[in-house]
């Protein structure tokens, strides 16, 4: 018999969430079968669930099955939108003559990954990561962004939870790797990323500054195809970037020069 530390309070719930996870890691339809696999209960109970929440609007059927609903994109939107830096994000990349032509996002520490919030489209190419995304912290440049930031006992904890399994050729492989870069973006104001995420693309990312004491960490970044990337353009990225975490950083909470 379980006991009351172990009983789960509420099945229902956490079986509706072991079904949005599921179509979360799928991004795929499912069919109910699939579904009740994946979260290991009946199916007559994942048909009930299902019901619940596609009347909702969580989830919607699809030809063979079912996968995400609008409504999830809707509550997506509202989590980002509760910061203010994401508010003003988009408007303060249109207004830079250069960033307003890339590819331009916001992303959000969960260490040890980035999860990506908000995207500026400057251009046709599909560049980037789609939102929603997660990345690990050691190789995206927003992440590496974000790691400039921390105190070394927070980058420490980072590199200690992190799993090194590189993605490119160009991925960083271990934890002395990542300090180096930590270093050389901490002189230069800026992360860059080589290509460590997605071969042939390169990333530039400055940290954010908290907007209000228990905001999470995040940084701003743009993705480069790496046959544009000299050196030139990625300073004069890496300049914007820093420009437009300025504007987005709260006026109030600004430290004295």
């Amino acid at each position: 018999m379980s006991s009351p530390e172990t009983r789960d309070p509420s099945p229902a719930v956490s079986r509706a969430l072991g079904i949005l996870r599921a179509l979360e890691v799928a991004r795929v339809p499912l069919t109910l079968s699939e579904i009740a696999r994946e979260v290991g209960i009946a199916k007559s109970s994942a048909s009930n669930i299902c019901q619940a929440l596609e009347g909702e609007g969580v989830i919607q059927r699809a030809e063979n099955g079912y996968r995400l609903g609008l409504r999830t994109a809707e509550l997506g939107g509202a989590f980002a939108a509760q910061f203010n830096q994401v508010r003003e994000f988009f408007s303060v990349v249109e207004a830079d003559p250069l960033l307003r032509t890339h590819v331009v996002q916001i992303a959000m520490l969960d260490a040890p990954d980035a999860i990506y919030l908000a995207r500026h489209e400057g251009r046709a190419e599909r560049l980037g990561t789609p939102l929603g995304s997660r990345l690990p912290l050691v190789y995206c440049a927003v992440g590496n962004a974000m790691l400039l930031a921390m105190g070394e006992e927070e980058v420490e904890a980072v590199l200690a939870a992190s799993t090194f399994t590189p993605k490119t050729e160009r991925s960083v492989a271990t934890p002395e790797q990542v300090r180096s870069k930590v270093a050389d973006g901490r002189a230069r104001g800026y992360a860059v990323d080589h290509g460590e995420s997605f071969a042939g693309i390169l990333g530039v990312a400055a940290p954010l500054d908290p907007w209000q004491p228990g905001d999470p960490r995040m940084a701003v970044g743009v993705a480069l195809g790496a046959s544009e990337a000299d050196e030139a353009t990625i300073a004069a990225v890496g300049a914007a970037l820093l420009d437009v975490s300025a504007q987005l950083t709260n006026p109030l909470s600004r430290r004295p020069a």
